[in-house]
């Protein structure tokens, strides 16, 4: 079980380690065959799943996410705790986001998904009269 002082560390470590732009340090919080799904993942890396596997792939992406965001920066709004898995919630440069992070005995994340508000989204292809 996770508890929500560990959560709450956890995604106090994991918006620093962002807001740093260390990779090393981002990726200290993983497995070393983690797996990463996000929509931007199709998109950046042209992989029709949304989904990479491994510290290297998902390192690549992460650099070119953080070379076409140089002033990227996340602001932590809450966490979710779950049994074994946390929910983080944040602002960053898509707007609001959520990502979900599953963990192993070790307490190192072994899957983690990225989402980013629809309805935010939405309403900016809306246009006002």
């Amino acid at each position: 079980m996770i508890s929500n002082e560990d959560a709450l560390r956890f995604a106090s470590e994991w918006t620093e380690a962002w807001n740093s732009h260390d990779l090393d340090r981002i990726l200290a919080h993983y497995t070393d065959d983690f797996e990463m799904s996000s929509p931007v993942i199709a998109s950046l890396m042209n992989e029709p799943t949304g989904t990479l596997r491994g510290k290297q792939a998902i390192r690549d992406y992460w650099a070119k996410a953080l070379e076409r965001q140089p002033a990227l920066r996340f602001e932590l709004i809450d966490v979710f705790t779950g049994a074994h898995s946390i929910v983080v919630h944040y602002r960053g440069p898509r707007g609001l986001g959520a990502e979900a992070f599953w963990f192993d005995p070790s307490g190192k994340v072994y899957q983690a998904a990225a989402h980013y508000g629809a309805a935010q989204r939405e309403a900016e292809h809306v246009r006002v009269p």
